[in-house]
């Protein structure tokens, strides 16, 4: 997260030593459900309702995001995230999909761009907190550091507007977001 080392590298080194099953992952998220940060849903809420598309463009595994985009009214096609491979008779750990933009270093700046091409948005605002995301200016226009659950420093140097939680975007959206945001 601090970005010291190359992501593909620090992905396939901690798949390797953990070896998740399908099993340990669906075990993993019932027993420690995900807590969103505060907010969160009220600014998804307020982007959709302002016809702003949103997506969720994430190093993380799609096994453990889609039910957090599910929670979050952000559709399936809308995740850009690793995806592991599983044995499909044990569903034991085979692999991550290395083709996934978001599987290699400067995968979120590959990804925002696919997506503006894809949707010919002229604008996207990035938000987040690790070192990938600040990565993804540009092709992104704008970039939001997230320091509610952890302060990064070389992310907060590297945002055009710094935030430690979400109800300050969740105002100026409220105020200003009358037009369509994203395209």
């Amino acid at each position: 997260m601090e970005g010291n080392i190359k992501f593909e590298d620090a992905l396939a080194a901690r798949l390797g030593i953990i070896q998740p099953s399908k099993s340990d992952i669906v075990a993993c998220l019932q027993n420690h459900p995900f807590a969103l940060s505060p907010g969160i849903d009220t600014l998804i809420e307020t982007l959709n309702e302002h016809g702003t598309d949103v997506f969720l463009v994430s190093g993380g595994f799609r096994i453990m995001i889609e039910p957090i985009a599910k929670s979050l009214c952000v559709s399936k096609a809308n995740i850009v995230a690793n995806t592991i491979l599983f044995d499909e008779k044990t569903g034991n750990y085979l692999d991550f999909d290395r083709t996934e933009p978001t599987s290699k270093d400067m995968g979120k700046p590959k990804a925002i761009q696919q997506i503006k091409d894809q949707y010919s948005y002229k604008t996207i605002v990035m938000v987040g907190d690790g070192a990938t995301d600040a990565q993804a200016k540009p092709p992104a226009d704008a970039f939001i550091g997230f320091g509610g659950v952890v302060v990064r420093e070389a992310v907060k140097n590297k945002a055009c507007w710094y935030v430690m939680d979400f109800h300050g975007m969740i105002e100026v959206l409220q105020k200003f977001g009358r037009r369509k945001l994203n395209k």
